[in-house]
């Protein structure tokens, strides 16, 4: 009975030593690095707009409770609530075609010097 009795305790103390976790610790590789504020701190719904005006802040405008980029979001092209349509892009707050805008030829801010634009390539012939 002695010999069930300890054997027991051991097992016990076995399962008991294999189940606890460790001390959580916080890696030495995350600790150096410098987050970015989540999306919910440029949150101007609850704040005031000058949140937007913060280094790091997706944009200055606060559209929607949220700060925007409008000069270069779809959804909101060089104004709140002004979406580019299907085919547009919106670069420097215009919504243009960047296959045959001769301003922004594949990308913004692409010039063309022939001022023929096709396809998103200068001077393709097609």
């Amino acid at each position: 009975m002695r010999k069930a009795t300890i054997f027991l305790m051991a097992l016990a103390l076995a399962l008991a030593a294999a189940t606890a976790t460790p001390p959580a610790r916080r890696s030495r590789f995350l600790a150096n690095v410098n987050f970015s504020p989540p999306p919910s701190f440029y949150d101007c719904r609850k704040k005031p707009p000058s949140v937007c005006l913060e280094p790091g802040s997706p944009g200055k405008t606060c559209c929607k409770g949220m700060c925007v980029d409008t000069e270069y979001s779809w959804e909101h092209c060089g104004n709140c609530n002004r979406s580019c349509k299907y085919g547009k892009t919106c670069c420097a707050g215009k919504c243009v075609d960047l296959l045959t805008d001769k301003k922004n030829c594949g990308a913004c801010g692409n010039r063309c010097s022939s001022n023929d634009c096709n396809f998103g390539f200068c001077n393709y012939a097609g």
